[in-house]
């Protein structure tokens, strides 16, 4: 009696697919109801299985062609991101605390040790750095190519680095902390060669225009990589296949994000560092103000600060909540 009743409308949803979305969402709700009920009275029935296949198409042809709306893509960087990164905070503190340790290391090995820097850096890039600084431009190694040329090769490398990074968090961590030590180790020495020249605020008027936003997205892309490794060694309440999937979904839309980031240090090491190091440059009588220098940082910094810590927790604070599908929902009570 079942089958009889329901036969010709069965054939009917197979034989003829409806485009009008209310009818097939309709569709799809009656053939569940109908499913629900022959699993519980006729399980093992080929009407059954009749059934779940035709639900199985109605769902598909609701859900497999559905388009995203493109305030998603702003929903996205407004929301979903920020409350991502909020879910792994600590994460991002220890990452940023475990760079810093590195940068330190690196600098002060280096002022006690000047053999130190060579070995890091290489005899070649020491020794074109103190040329420059000894014929008055500390800063020319950011002239020795064309702009756009620059503007490539520095982006492809730091997307590279932050994807390695990433990708090393597969190793439990121990890949990702050793990229960490090595660049942080690197940029300690770095900074270390010009302030033992008296040229350390010149140093950070050039050097630190594109490299506030370009250390920051390096230590987030870090932070990617541990994010991995946490789905994998600490579980917590979830079966660790269902962990690892959740921090890997997490971490890679952290590591894609951190994209037009790199591309903005890129440009701005290119253009901008490229006409600031004229600045210091006693034999060049070009430049830019060095206010300009100032407004980039403080808005590079501000940027970072707000964008990766304050923000997300307003959103927190104002009960916006991360789904696991990845939608943000704003509870009615934010105390709830």
């Amino acid at each position: 009696m079942f089958i009889k009743k329901n036969a010709e409308k069965w054939k009917k949803y197979q034989n003829e697919p409806s485009s009008d979305p209310d009818e097939a969402s309709e569709r799809f709700i009656t053939l569940m109801d109908d499913l629900a009920y022959a699993k519980t009275f006729y399980p093992r029935s080929k009407a059954t299985k009749w059934i779940n296949g035709l639900a199985g198409s109605a769902y598909q042809n609701i859900y497999k062609n559905k388009k995203e709306k493109y305030s998603r893509l702003f929903t996205f960087w407004k929301y979903e991101l920020p409350m991502i990164v909020r879910r792994h905070h600590r994460t991002f503190l220890f990452t940023t605390l475990i760079f810093t340790l590195f940068v330190v290391i690196g600098y002060f090995s280096s002022q006690h040790n000047p053999q130190f820097v060579r070995g890091v850096m290489g005899n070649r890039y020491v020794d074109m750095t103190e040329e420059n600084i000894a014929k008055g431009d500390p800063f020319g190694v950011y002239k020795d190519d064309s702009p756009f040329n620059m503007f490539i090769r520095i982006g492809f490398n730091n997307i590279r680095v932050a994807f390695l990074t990433f990708i090393a968090g597969f190793s439990l961590g121990i890949g990702t902390l050793m990229l960490l030590w090595s660049n942080g180790i690197m940029l300690g020495c770095f900074q270390e060669m010009f302030v033992a020249n008296g040229l350390g605020i010149k140093s950070v008027m050039v050097i630190w225009i594109h490299g506030t936003i370009e250390i920051s997205s390096i230590v987030i892309a870090g932070s990617a990589g541990f994010i991995l490794a946490n789905g994998i060694l600490f579980p917590g309440t979830f079966k660790r296949i269902e962990s690892f999937k959740r921090n890997a979904m997490d971490a890679c839309k952290i590591l894609i994000c951190l994209i037009p980031f790199f591309i903005v240090a890129a440009f701005l090491e290119s253009y901008i560092t490229h006409l600031m190091s004229e600045t210091f440059d006693r034999t060049s009588k070009g430049g830019l103000p060095v206010g300009v220098s100032v407004l980039i940082l403080a808005g590079s910094l501000a940027l970072i600060i707000w964008y990766f810590v304050i923000w997300p927790i307003i959103l927190e604070k104002r009960g916006f909540l991360l789904k696991k599908d990845g939608i943000v929902e704003r509870l009615q009570d934010p105390n709830a």
